[in-house]
């Protein structure tokens, strides 16, 4: 007999095995029921280079749990009715998540699913003894895209401090930034996210297997953060300078991103060299007998079955409740009319720019005029929110990258005042290549209530869709033009609210049927 301890009495593997076997028949049937989020998951793997690991993540998982079998197997499995509660409370977040659209939380929470139906089956000792192959399947949930916008403006102030400490005149306006040279912008492709999911990945399976310590693993996965983040405005600089010495004639189109992989790469392998110097290997099994199934155990495994049959239902219930909410129709709805008080009358577009807000159910958009003061209005009115028809999406923004016209050179939400009183708004500056200039205020509308944070947007929706009350919304944007400070557009902007806020709402309410 093996002093590894890796030898079970007949009843406990026979256990293991039927605990096992019903396991892995649950997870099967939670990725079926679950199908239209786990395929979600699986399109960006396809589409988004950033994401393709997304494909090994189950895998490298399976291979883990592997490398535990003599871990395990001196462990009894025994159901456990806390996993059961876990998956409930996964499955009423998922179905939060669905109503709301969310993508991301849905599948975060379908990963808690999965986890805590092996807690559910197998008992919180399999779990700790597979914590991190278990907590690893979160890496298969694509998210990153909202770091995007800091990165992009880390990556612009490290190469613009850098390029000023070099001693080259650097002139700036947001993510865009000139030198003698020539021209340059940080756009998402610059932002180095891509780098950081493939270091955060790598760097906390590399420290998962080459420590024991929790101190040296957190230590590594925090470095293996900021490094990157640090060597992308290094790359950036990099490659500004080696365009810069040689006449603009290097590190553009193919080299840009060459040089780009080959010193992420190289930053990487000096990162895990360096880590190597404090590797802890895995400690040796202690020697014991066997484990011998006694009248509990089995008493244990006869709730296998009750067990599975209750986590199937905790987890089948979240997804026909979400198929019959979609069963409701959309409600009738006149067309949107903003009828605006005087002063402010329909003028002629003043600009050939138009916001990206897709799928509205209904929209208006128009020009007004009082004097030599313009403003663009636009108001996309949301019914109900469903898969590419949501309020708060992705695909709702004031310009695309690498628009041939127009770029955006500053964002952020920011504190006006209109009729006295504060209001916070989402602002952004655009820049037209004949030189418009727009200062662009948007914010949400929903129950009445202005709301700009998208979070909190969804989370309300959300809440009223899966009560059966009215999830609807509206965009409210309004854009004007301006020669040198925004503020001067900041006050038309400020003056035509005032006027015509109350005009607005009564649109909306109308178009609601209020």
């Amino acid at each position: 007999m093996s002093a590894r301890a890796d030898i079970i009495s007949i009843p406990t593997a026979s256990r293991w095995r039927l605990a096992a076997g019903l396991t892995l028949g649950l997870l099967v049937a939670l990725v079926g029921l679950f199908w239209p989020t786990f395929y979600s998951m699986a399109e960006v793997w396809e589409r988004s280079e950033t994401f393709t690991h997304g494909y090994l993540i189950f895998p490298i998982s399976a291979w883990l749990i592997w490398g535990r079998r003599h871990h395990l197997a001196r462990v009894v499995p025994e159901p456990d009715g806390r996993g059961l509660l876990a998956l409930a409370l996964a499955g009423m977040a998922w179905l939060l998540a669905d109503a709301g659209s969310v993508q991301v939380v849905a599948q975060y929470a379908l990963i808690a699913m999965l986890i805590a139906t092996v807690w559910a089956i197998l008992g919180i000792a399999v779990v700790k003894a597979i914590f991190f192959p278990l907590m690893f399947l979160f890496m298969a949930v694509p998210v990153g895209e909202f770091l995007i916008p800091p990165l992009m403006s880390f990556t612009a102030d490290f190469t613009v401090a850098a390029l000023q400490l070099t001693g080259i005149p650097v002139y700036r306006e947001g993510n865009f930034f000139s030198i003698p040279s020539g021209d340059w912008s940080v756009v998402e492709g610059c932002s180095g996210l891509r780098y950081l999911i493939a270091s955060i990945t790598l760097g906390t399976l590399y420290a998962y297997l080459t420590y024991r310590s929790w101190q040296r693993r957190v230590l590594f996965t925090i470095a293996a953060f900021i490094v990157p983040v640090l060597a992308n405005g290094g790359r950036a600089y990099m490659i500004v300078m080696i365009a810069h010495l040689s006449n603009m004639q290097l590190a553009l189109g193919v080299d840009h991103y060459i040089y780009g992989w080959v010193f992420f790469g190289l930053v990487m392998l000096l990162l895990f060299w360096i880590g190597s110097f404090w590797r802890e290997n895995e400690p040796a099994l202690e020697a014991s007998s066997a484990f011998i199934a006694n009248q509990t155990g089995y008493t244990r495994s006869r709730r296998l079955l009750p067990m599975a049959m209750a986590a199937l239902v905790a987890a089948a219930i979240w997804p026909a409740y979400a198929q019959w909410l979609t069963q409701r129709d959309l409600p009738t709805m006149p067309a949107l009319q903003v009828r605006l008080d005087a002063p402010w009358q329909p003028v002629q577009a003043f600009t050939d720019w138009t916001p990206h807000w897709l799928g509205a159910d209904r929209q208006f958009r128009s020009s007004f005029g009082q004097g030599s003061q313009q403003v663009m209005l636009e108001v996309d009115y949301y019914a109900t929110q469903r898969q590419d028809a949501e309020l708060i999406n992705s695909q709702n923004f004031m310009i695309p990258q690498k628009h041939p016209v127009w770029s955006q050179v500053g964002d952020g939400h920011t504190e006006v005042s209109v009729a006295g009183q504060p209001r916070t708004v989402r602002q952004a500056l655009l820049r037209s290549t004949s030189g418009q200039r727009l200062l662009v205020w948007q914010w949400n509308v929903i129950n009445g209530q202005r709301v700009v944070s998208d979070a909190r947007a969804k989370l309300i929706m959300a809440t009223e869709r899966v009560r059966m009350a009215r999830d609807d919304g509206a965009s409210i944007l309004v854009a004007a033009p301006y020669e040198e400070s925004p503020a001067e557009a900041a006050q038309v902007l400020a003056r035509f609210m005032e006027h015509n806020e109350a005009a607005i709402q009564r649109a909306l309410d109308q178009v609601a049927g209020k």
